[in-house]
């Protein structure tokens, strides 16, 4: 049993994805090649967004929306503590200072109270200047964006959505990408839609914003690559991985159907064993991940081993604990559901092609 069975993804659309490559190969162009331009159209018309721009990978699509939003040294960015590194690496990256926030419960998720509660106690601190949050899609279930963009609106702070775990998530068919100012997604292969290799991709509804993001991902190009007119980066998406990553794109609908057909399974099984994964009312998971709850984790991880059943850690050690932000001066105990979480969340196998005796044998 496979933890994500990419090697099924790829014998399932072997011929489409061949024929892409092939073609990619043929045309030569291997850099903003035309796929690109086709994906990056298809990904907005997915998201339900107007622009939709690709680059290298999902750290960089953080890192050009800080650009974007000018996100520089003595500004505050809030982002939950429970997380994977880039999410806060990219805010100390341009200068500023990552705020912590700590999760909730139910969802795993970026808490909207203890958010309030941070952005007024950095007011009342009166050292930083509060500029954006970053919500995250953990475990591909959307943050509660609802909450969130009132405090965003409240506190006139810019929201950024990390959906790398999130694409193909939903609140009341509002797809994730679409949330905040910009969002911003990875193709790393194990998510949920994934290429073969790095790719990232951003997304906004803001025509200027657009305009930047496509100017920063080519070192800050003018009216063409040897006119530059800001700093930027080298950060594009390849040729090849937007091919194999449109053939992906056209199956992804069904794969999504699958992760919630093999999370319902999941949840039939083991809600009376663990505490499982729980989907808001009018929420869709992509089930980046099927995490679940166990006070005695790492028993209940050499059990699944036995019978060979792989499990994975996400994540074990919280972004204020991370020896890269002890500067900051937090104390275990700061974020007391987010550190719990830390030591008892695991996950399970997820994909798209994962069969009925696979998940009967998860119990």
């Amino acid at each position: 049993m496979q933890f994500i069975d990419l090697a099924a993804q790829y014998q399932h659309l072997k011929t489409k994805i061949d024929k892409r490559i092939q073609t990619v190969l043929d045309h030569g162009h291997y850099i903003m090649g035309p796929e690109v331009q086709e994906l990056e159209d298809q990904l907005a018309s997915y998201v339900g967004v107007k622009h939709a721009i690709t680059c290298a990978n999902g750290t960089d699509a953080l890192t050009l929306a800080m650009m974007v939003l000018g996100i520089k040294e003595g500004d505050a960015v809030f982002c939950p503590t429970f997380t994977f590194f880039a999410t806060a690496e990219v805010i100390a990256y341009e200068g500023a200072t990552p705020v912590f926030v700590d999760s909730d419960e139910a969802t795993f998720n970026i808490c909207p109270v203890d958010l309030e509660k941070r952005i007024q106690a950095t007011i009342a601190e009166g050292k930083l200047t509060p500029k954006a949050i970053i919500a995250v899609d953990l475990f591909g279930l959307p943050a509660n964006y609802p909450e969130i963009q009132k405090i965003a609106d409240k506190y006139n702070l810019k929201l950024v959505e990390d959906a790398a775990q999130g694409f193909g998530g939903e609140i009341d068919g509002k797809r994730a990408g679409s949330f905040g100012d910009i969002a911003t997604t990875s193709f790393f292969p194990a998510k949920p839609l994934g290429c073969y290799g790095d790719g990232g991709a951003v997304f906004t509804n803001n025509d200027e914003y657009a305009e930047l993001l496509k100017s920063y991902r080519v070192h800050g190009k003018g009216k063409d690559k040897y006119d530059n007119v800001r700093i930027g980066m080298n950060s594009r998406l390849d040729t090849i991985q937007a091919a194999i990553l449109l053939e992906k794109l056209a199956e992804f609908p069904t794969e999504l159907i699958n992760r919630n057909k093999a999370a319902a399974n999941y949840e039939a099984q083991l809600a009376s064993k663990y505490k499982t994964p729980q989907v808001p009312l009018g929420y869709v998971s992509s089930w980046a991940q099927y995490t679940i709850v166990s006070d005695s984790r790492d028993v209940e991880m050499a059990k699944y081993k036995e019978h060979g059943i792989p499990t994975m850690v996400y994540y074990g050690t919280c972004m204020h604990e991370q020896s890269a932000f002890s500067h900051l001066g937090y104390q275990a105990g700061d974020f007391p559901i987010a550190e719990k979480l830390a030591k008892s969340v695991f996950s399970l196998p997820m994909h798209g092609y994962l069969s009925s005796t696979e998940l009967l044998n998860v119990k």
